[in-house]
């Protein structure tokens, strides 16, 4: 097996072509460790140090490595993992998970027309431009109870609520935005644990973080692992160690005692590293 690679307008960003079909359909964007479940593949590649994302399409593999590396060991790292899942007979994406959902499946059967153009007119003249020259990017998916359904890759998960607030700006019948990657099935979501937490960030934390425009949003709860996502206003703060360190870590471990790690996966610097994990101090 032969693997190319190509380089991409992003210099954090490489391609990696196998010479086969990547997804048979579609494609997958895991901008973490922790939304990569579903995929074998982009498991594996997480397994290196420095990789800070993976996304799939139908006939490549892009990786994105976080700022403090360099390609020049990473690429062969990755190389030799790619190698690795196609000699051992894996696949790439879970069959049960594999169908990605179309645009049709995401939106109401009676969605006026006119209303997604002007969302993907909207998406295309003021949100994209307002990324910049960063790693995020915007994909519409759908348009359901007057929630859009967005892919938000990179930088752009990070600013979902400012996205959110200039969508509803300019389009009245936008009510607010879905992340897609969200939508899928986490299993620690829907337990005990998962459904106190989310109520201790819908009911306490978040009004109090919003008067800073921020937002707190619970990834998911695997074990004894929490994993949140820091938007808004918290996204980048220089407050926002303090605030998970001596307020939402605790927080969480008091109702729920089991937690151990309180981790972050917020892009705070460019990267995709964890800002706040146990032995960090404090």
């Amino acid at each position: 097996m032969f693997i190319q690679t190509e380089a991409t307008p992003n210099p954090a960003q490489m391609k990696f072509l196998p010479g086969e079909t990547v997804m048979p359909a579609g494609a997958a964007h895991f901008p973490n460790v922790t939304t990569s479940e579903r995929s074998p593949l982009a498991k594996r590649l997480f397994a290196i140090d420095g990789v800070a994302g993976v996304s799939l399409d139908r006939e490549s593999i892009t990786v994105t490595k976080a700022d403090d590396w360099d390609w020049q060991a990473l690429k062969t790292l990755a190389l030799a993992a790619i190698m690795n899942h196609y000699t051992a007979g894996e696949v790439v994406i879970l069959e049960d998970q594999a169908e990605v959902p179309s645009e049709a499946d995401l939106s109401d059967e009676d969605v006026d027309p006119a209303v997604v153009a002007n969302i993907k007119d909207l998406l295309d003249s003021h949100v994209s431009p307002a990324l910049g020259d960063g790693d995020g990017a915007v994909v519409y998916r759908g348009f359901k109870d007057g929630m859009v359904i967005l892919e938000l890759q990179g930088s752009a998960r990070n600013l979902r609520l400012n996205i959110e607030q200039m969508m509803r700006h300019y389009l009245h019948e936008i009510e607010g935005i879905v992340d897609f990657d969200d939508m899928a099935p986490k299993a620690g979501l829907d337990t005990d644990e998962g459904r106190a937490i989310r109520q201790l960030l819908d009911e306490h934390v978040n009004p109090q973080v919003a008067s800073h425009g921020g937002h707190i949003a619970l990834v998911d709860v695997v074990g004894d692992t929490v994993y949140l996502r820091l938007e808004g206003g918290c996204q980048g703060c220089g407050m926002a160690d303090v605030t998970l360190k001596q307020g939402v870590a605790n927080e969480i471990r008091a109702i729920v005692p089991a937690i151990v790690n309180v981790l972050d996966v917020t892009d705070h610097a460019g990267g995709s590293n964890p800002y706040y994990q146990p032995g960090k101090g404090g």
